[in-house]
């Protein structure tokens, strides 16, 4: 994908973020992902004593981390581990399909840290876990397989390690 194509995905994404109705238009045509089981578990525990991880699928990143592949039209399956302590201010956004200039500005727009320690100051959350994950939400084709089977339990994994308890999504 090259130049002319990445600017051509901005500006359709901001073009879909200001018209709702060109938005519902060009989405109409995309067939999403069914899956046979809900992957969702039960909730056995009061969120005020629960820890909290971030994953969104905005492409936010630090700025040492490789960028997400905007080359590729099936989009990016892989990961980046983000440091919570540090993303606040060494971030950046790598994804051209939604227009992310608010995020740009303030990252709690997709990927709400701040706020999420803030419910912990106040007793809503127990705590927040360290490390949280951000993937690329443009993922079609032949990488959907490799998100499901690899990728998303690879997270999954490594956010049960990191002490999780339930995980706050955030789309981009």
């Amino acid at each position: 994908m090259g130049l002319m194509t990445r600017w051509k995905n901005r500006i359709l994404a901001s073009l879909g973020s200001r018209y709702p109705a060109f938005a519902r238009w060009l989405s109409s045509g995309y067939d999403p992902l069914s899956l046979e089981e809900t992957p969702w578990a039960p909730v056995d525990f009061r969120v005020s004593e629960a820890r909290l991880a971030l994953v969104t699928t905005a492409g936010v990143h630090h700025r040492s981390q490789k960028p997400f592949d905007m080359n590729d039209p099936d989009g990016d399956p892989e990961f980046r581990e983000i440091n919570g302590a540090a993303i606040a201010d060494d971030y950046t956004i790598t994804h051209d399909y939604y227009d992310h200039r608010d995020a740009d500005r303030d990252l709690n727009v997709v990927f709400p840290l701040e706020r999420l320690r803030a419910m912990v100051q106040a007793g809503v959350v127990g705590g927040v876990t360290g490390l949280h994950y951000s993937f690329m939400g443009h993922i079609d084709g032949r990488h959907i397989d490799t998100l499901v089977r690899q990728t998303a339990p690879d997270v999954a994994e490594r956010l049960q390690r990191a002490g999780a308890d339930a995980v706050l999504f955030t789309p981009g």
